[in-house]
């Protein structure tokens, strides 16, 4: 089939310039990957990935799970001042809690 039809699009130029460059490892140029998006896309009825939303690392999930637990039970410590947080967490003096 002839191609015939023009597609526009604008996207940022670091992003442009890092995919013709993967792009050109491969031996393809933008137009060629954009066809083979669209005609996978054609193929399985839709994007032709799965969207997901970016993982954090085991560390930082656990770290927002127990803060959304403190959250949620009220068992959290309460501060007069940021100088008294930071004594609490230094050395453990939380006298001015």
């Amino acid at each position: 089939m002839a191609k015939t039809a023009s597609l526009n699009i604008r996207i940022d130029p670091e992003t442009k310039a890092n995919a013709e460059e993967l792009y050109r490892d491969f031996g393809i140029t933008i137009t060629d990957a954009v066809n083979m998006f669209l005609r996978q896309s054609l193929m399985v009825g839709g994007l032709p990935f799965e969207l997901k939303q970016p993982r954090l690392n085991a560390e930082t999930e656990a770290a927002m799970r127990e803060c959304e637990a403190m959250l949620t039970s009220g068992n959290f410590k309460r501060y007069s001042s940021t100088k008294a947080m930071f004594a609490d967490i230094l050395t453990g003096d939380d006298d001015d809690v």
